[in-house]
């Protein structure tokens, strides 16, 4: 049982890169004391210094603090919609999968409908009815994951519903929540990991991938996609200032890959 909970060797590394950027992002600004909006025209595109850690940015921002803030924001999306996404799936999965016929054919189709849509283009839909509010973005995104985590749970209850082991509980007389722990949970929750991890990634690639058409989070907001589209006219001037923005969500999302993968141990 020990050796099932170890994580293994990708594992190990994508949680000790995730906790090096996790620190980063809450210690930078602390650590700074600078307001990651705060201008100064004279220092525009400053190169790496003693001063600036990173350098400032087109309009002389600190691009330490900034994209601390942008990976702060990055996160809280991702935990976000992982978690709502996770609460929803899971308990409209075991719903569907032990309750009435119609409720079943009910969320079926409800789960058919909403993949009618790509992803990105609901998700677009959703930005346009509020540009720019990361509220709207985590609706929308949140909307999308709860089917991976709902037909995943489906499948697992289904087949043990009418296991011996569920029959017995329900014929000794224990309710839904202690067949629920007893027998559904610990077949559902090892799948729940590698579930969450992707979704944590594509939700912070979605996040990312409105701000390249700038339909997300708007400026003078710090998020990743946004800043790599405001920086890119600055590529030959100021390198760095591009580069940075795209590890910092390279890192981010290989972090993510890597908890989820299943490597060996």
């Amino acid at each position: 049982m020990l050796r099932e909970l170890k994580p293994s060797v990708s594992q190990a590394l994508g949680i000790g890169l995730l906790s090096s950027l996790v620190l980063y992002a809450v210690m930078a600004p602390t650590l700074s004391g600078v307001d990651a909006s705060a201008q100064n025209l004279s220092h525009i595109l400053a190169a790496p210094m003693a001063e600036h850690w990173l350098g400032t940015d087109h309009f002389g921002r600190d691009m330490w603090v900034r994209l601390a803030d942008a990976l702060q924001r990055s996160m809280t999306m991702a935990l976000l919609c992982v978690a709502t996404a996770a609460f929803l799936g899971v308990s409209l999965g075991v719903a569907a999968a032990i309750g009435p016929k119609w409720l079943d054919r009910l969320l079926d189709g409800l789960t058919t409908l909403i993949l009618a849509l790509p992803g990105l283009v609901l998700v677009l839909l959703f930005a346009a009815i509020s540009p720019g509010s990361f509220w709207m973005l985590y609706l929308a995104i949140s909307l999308i994951q709860w089917i991976e985590y709902f037909r995943v749970t489906r499948v697992i209850t289904q087949r043990l519903a009418h296991s011996p082991e569920v029959e017995a509980s329900r014929l000794l007389g224990f309710g839904q929540w202690y067949r629920f722990k007893r027998h559904f949970w610990p077949a559902i929750a090892p799948q729940l990991m590698t579930l969450a991890a992707f979704g944590a990634a594509n939700a912070i690639l979605m996040m990312a991938a409105l701000g390249f058409v700038y339909v997300g989070i708007q400026p003078p907001t710090a998020e990743l996609g946004l800043m790599i589209v405001e920086h890119f006219p600055y590529y030959s001037d100021a390198p760095w200032l591009l580069v940075q923005p795209l590890v910092a969500l390279a890192l981010l999302i290989l972090s993510f890959h890597l908890i989820g993968g299943r490597g060996q141990s």
